[in-house]
C-alpha cells in the first residue's frame, strides 16, 4: 500500500493534470474558425397571452419602474 500511495497515485495525478494541460492547449493548433464560440440558436419569444396585462397605470410605482425600466425624462 505505501508503494501505492508513494509511487502511483502521485503518478496518476500527474498524468490527469498532463492530460488536462494537453486538452486545453489544443485550441492554440485549432483553425481560427472553429477557435470561436459555439453559436448561438436564437429562441423563439413566448407570446403573452391576452388575459396578463402589463399596464403602467395599474402597477404600483416602484414595481412598474422594474418592469419597464426607469423613464427617460423623470416628471
Amino acid at each position: 500500500m505505501a508503494f501505492f500511495r508513494a509511487y502511483i497515485a502521485p503518478l496518476f495525478i500527474v498524468l490527469i493534470f498532463v492530460v488536462a494541460m494537453v486538452a486545453v492547449s489544443a485550441r492554440i493548433f485549432l483553425p481560427s474558425d472553429m477557435m470561436a464560440p459555439a453559436p448561438i440558436e436564437t429562441l423563439e419569444q413566448p407570446t403573452q397571452s391576452p388575459e396578463v396585462s402589463l399596464a403602467g397605470d395599474s402597477l404600483p410605482p416602484g414595481i412598474s419602474m422594474l418592469l419597464h425600466g426607469q423613464p427617460d425624462h423623470p416628471v
